[in-house]
């Protein structure tokens, strides 16, 4: 799954909410408060996912951890909306261009990343097929339980095209970041700040997701954010150390990746001579030392997909809700924009 490097350049982001001198540019207490609140909790997220060792970023574990980050990132757009009591007449056109294309490109993002948890977890059912064969001792038995696990080394070398086009996608996400000037407006300009770090860390996160399930650091992007945000240092630290970790890890052409897989690999590497061309194995107490080792890594393996695939899950029923709230919203003037409402998909109206 490694594939070569190339060359990584920076990708710079202006800060799309820019204090003017001229009067009446100075927020107001109410709605700067709503945004210190928020960026507070954007800090302290992104430095809980900067990872003790950068192996650690390579798990289901992390994935899962980040993949909730974001769900509680784009949750608290919704509430600071509700707070600052925007309605959709408040909001430029550029504005929901701009939402309704990101959405798109999230949820293409988010078809990506479950087509391959799909693809992992169909590729469990030949692990439990062999584990199920492995549990007797007859030659014809052993013989399926090596085909099975031959067809699982299989399944997890082949390339997904979803995940190969991610790519396209996140550049695209890129060109998205920088925003409209909001000019005359307070909350406005707290909003556009707020969608700001909401949409940098949700970059970060699908390129990392991305670059992982892929096994190609191509699909990592390095972003350049506006030091003037209270939380650019705690990103700066998660993004070197993330995105610096993974690329050493890449250049030892490791295969695979993905901790947890790599255990199962490893456990069904280290098990299969012992079974080959049907043959009972000869050392009875390694073959079932490494038939339990087997058992308990697919299991977790499992485990680590199957959380995945359900946070995966909310955070695009998040961004699908959030589209249909705002279209209804701009179909009807007296209610209030919801352009990211909760897992619940649930809207707030005045």
């Amino acid at each position: 799954m490694g594939q070569p490097q190339e060359p990584h350049h920076r990708l710079p982001f202006g800060n799309p909410f820019k204090k003017t001198s001229s009067k009446g540019s100075q927020l107001s207490q109410r709605p700067l408060f709503l945004l210190n609140a928020f960026e507070f909790a954007l800090t302290a997220r992104l430095r809980k996912l900067n990872p003790k060792d950068k192996h650690d970023v390579l798990s289901l574990a992390w994935m899962v951890l980040a993949m909730e980050s974001l769900c509680e990132t784009h949750t608290d757009i919704k509430t600071l909306i509700t707070e600052l009591d925007l309605p959709v007449t408040g909001w430029d056109e550029k504005w929901i261009d701009v939402y309704m294309d990101i959405s798109v490109k999230l949820l293409d993002i988010c078809n990506a990343l479950s087509s391959e948890l799909l693809r992992l977890n169909q590729g469990h059912l030949l692990l439990q097929c062999a584990l199920h064969n492995l549990e007797s001792n007859t030659s014809e038995k052993l013989v399926r339980a090596c085909s099975s696990l031959d067809s699982w080394r299989q399944n997890i070398g082949a390339k997904n095209p979803r995940l190969e086009n991610c790519k396209s996608i996140l550049e695209g996400l890129v060109d998205s970041v920088s925003l409209p000037k909001v000019k005359n407006s307070a909350k406005g300009k707290v909003l556009m700040q707020a969608m700001y770090g909401a949409k940098i860390q949700t970059v970060f996160v699908c390129s990392v997701a991305a670059a992982v399930f892929s096994g190609n650091s191509n699909n990592l992007l390095d972003l350049d954010v506006a030091k003037t945000t209270t939380w650019a240092q705690a990103f700066s630290d998660l993004q070197t150390n993330v995105n610096g970790g993974i690329r050493d890890i890449f250049s030892l052409g490791k295969f695979p990746v993905l901790k947890e897989l790599d255990e199962v690999y490893t456990a069904v590497k280290n098990l299969c001579p012992m079974i080959q061309d049907g043959k009972r194995p000869i050392e009875v107490e390694a073959f079932s030392n490494s038939f339990s080792d087997l058992g308990r890594r697919a299991e977790k393996l499992a485990q680590g997909l199957d959380f995945l695939t359900k946070v995966v899950d909310g955070f695009f029923k998040i961004v699908l809700s959030g589209r249909d709230a705002l279209l209804c919203d701009l179909r009807a003037p007296d209610t209030l924009a919801d352009p990211f409402p909760g897992s619940n998909g649930k809207r707030f109206v005045r």
